[in-house]
């Protein structure tokens, strides 16, 4: 049976998907629900309304356990309200570690998310480093480039060198020619 278990562990999923010994991703499922209530309790006890809300209740637990008959009192004035400071450190005493839960599950998204955008700015850098290389190769490539000008100053130059060309040909002609009408006077 154990090397069944082996069989079924697949090493190319992420190591949060793969199961465990122990009930498979169950566990994780419970922390991660856990963590959840750890972060919404600490939300909650972070705002104005909780904290009105603990004013009022203490302020009614002194009420009534100063104004109401002596056989309906659970708290002793006389005692400086024990039961009430027993209540109010059992809650200081569960809040502290749920707001510390809640923290140290927000520094690990904080972590993740530094992680992601270091990542994010490598490829960036990379990125950017990359295009600047191209940026240089074209320019590079356009000084080796002929321009319109230097195209324009060899045509140029190259219509001379024709007209030249057709000049001293038809030259030639008008010499053979002239030459061939005083052969024929002679």
């Amino acid at each position: 049976m154990a090397r069944a278990n082996r069989s079924d562990l697949r090493l190319d999923a992420p190591k949060g998907l793969r199961p465990t010994t122990l009930g498979g991703r169950r566990g994780a499922r419970s922390n991660d629900r856990f963590g959840r209530f750890t972060e919404a309790i600490a939300r909650a006890m972070g705002t104005p309304w909780f904290l009105l809300g603990l004013t009022f209740f203490a302020l009614g637990w002194i009420a009534w356990n100063t104004l109401a008959p002596v056989e309906w009192r659970f708290d002793s004035v006389a005692l400086g309200f024990i039961a009430l400071t027993l209540v109010l450190s059992l809650q200081a005493s569960y809040a502290a570690p749920m707001i510390l839960l809640a923290q140290n599950r927000q520094d690990d998204r904080d972590r993740v998310q530094f992680e992601q955008d270091r990542q994010r700015a490598e490829r960036t850098l990379a990125d950017t480093e990359y295009l600047a290389r191209e940026v240089v190769a074209l320019r590079i490539a356009i000084k080796d480039l002929v321009s319109k000008d230097f195209i324009k100053s060899e045509l140029r130059t190259l219509l001379e060198t024709l007209d030249q060309r057709q000049n001293e040909s038809d030259d030639d002609t008008d010499v053979a020619s002239t030459t061939r009408g005083r052969r024929s006077l002679d």
